[in-house]
């Protein structure tokens, strides 16, 4: 059986906040994988999301556009953490960092709760 193409690691931070860690290719075939993800989570009650694309090998305009629903789609605010430095270039260039909140690294600040 091959791999997955993405996976997704869900953790529950402080109360009404998750991380979505990510590992793999967030392309045309497994962005709708990252939406219903961010959507399982935030019916859950989870409205601040940390995502950490810090696993990411390969991101097309399909993953740009996931991030961009997900990011319309909540209440919250949505942090994009661990971004390569040839990610963080592809959201400046499509104006999606002025949007989006992105850090280059992973975040040390937030500690799981599960």
């Amino acid at each position: 059986m091959p791999a997955p193409l993405l996976t997704i690691e869900v953790s529950r931070l402080a109360a009404g906040r998750a991380r979505l860690r990510l590992a793999g290719e967030l392309d045309y075939d497994t962005a709708p994988e990252l939406v219903e993800a961010a959507e399982v989570v935030r019916r859950d009650g989870c409205a601040e999301l940390e995502i950490d694309l810090g696993g990411i090998t390969l991101c097309d305009s399909s993953g740009l556009s996931a991030l961009v629903v997900i990011h319309r789609n909540g209440t919250g605010p949505v942090r994009l953490t661990g971004t390569s430095g040839q990610l963080q270039q592809l959201l400046d260039r499509t104006g999606l960092a002025e949007v989006l909140t992105t850090h280059h690294t992973r975040t040390t600040a937030t500690t799981d709760t599960a």
